[in-house]
């Protein structure tokens, strides 16, 4: 799972980053006066960081998701693991039973030979 932090760390700064370069593109190319400019670059702004905010959270809320569903499904298969244990270990004591002629539950059944 920390490796999808990375992930979404190294995600978040290219997009800060790429609006960045963006913006001073525009700024350097805008046909515009300087004040319109500068006004047209803090609402662009503004509008990446509530993006990127909208990204964080729809990304918070998938890792989440995604981590309840990876609990569930390990607890499931720890349940299932110790089910096939139990299983196991019984049949062992079925055939070791079987094969001393013994009760399965280590009571001796059988007639002790002479």
């Amino acid at each position: 799972m920390s490796d999808d932090g990375n992930e979404l760390g190294a995600f978040l700064a290219g997009f800060v980053v790429g609006g960045l370069v963006g913006a001073a593109v525009a700024l350097v190319m805008a046909p515009q006066s300087g004040e319109a400019t500068r006004r047209q670059i803090r609402e662009k702004a503004y509008e990446l960081r509530d993006r990127a905010e909208d990204v964080a959270e729809d990304t918070r809320r998938r890792i989440e998701t995604t981590t309840a569903d990876v609990r569930r499904q390990a607890e499931q298969q720890r349940v299932r693991l110790e089910q096939a244990i139990s299983e196991g270990k019984k049949a062992a004591e079925r055939k070791r039973a079987e094969l001393t002629g013994s009760a399965p539950d280590g009571g001796d059944s059988a007639p002790a030979s002479t």
